[in-house]
């Protein structure tokens, strides 16, 4: 079951701000840049670059994921290995609200989503 249309809002709202601390400058956005994608309960960041092989494709490389468990009321946090699978994220398997998903991504401890 997807999530409530407020609780939509309430995400992107907070996806904004966290894209907007850290994307980098639009002079260089062509190469490099962050975006999000809702997909039902989940919620997919990541980085935007241009193919090795081919500079006028783009490509989509996951950064952090997080998934609004209901029956729990809580957020899975995740992040992806170079197996390219979704893995929990150890430090905080889950937080109660999606700004605290955020602020784990921005802090990134144990450089799992941004290296």
């Amino acid at each position: 079951m997807a999530i409530s249309e407020f609780e939509i809002r309430r995400c992107e709202k907070e996806l904004d701000e966290f894209l907007a601390q850290h994307r980098p400058p639009p002079s260089i956005r062509h190469e490099v840049d962050l975006a999000y994608q809702l997909d039902g309960q989940s919620v997919v960041i990541f980085e935007i670059r241009p193919y090795w092989k081919n500079t006028g494709e783009k490509i989509e490389t996951p950064v952090a994921k997080t998934t609004y468990i209901k029956k729990h009321k809580h957020w899975k946090v995740f992040w992806q290995r170079s197996d390219l699978a979704w893995h929990s994220y150890d430090p905080v398997p889950t937080v109660k609200y999606f700004e605290e998903f955020r602020g784990v991504v921005s802090e990134d401890a144990n450089a799992c989503f941004f290296g």
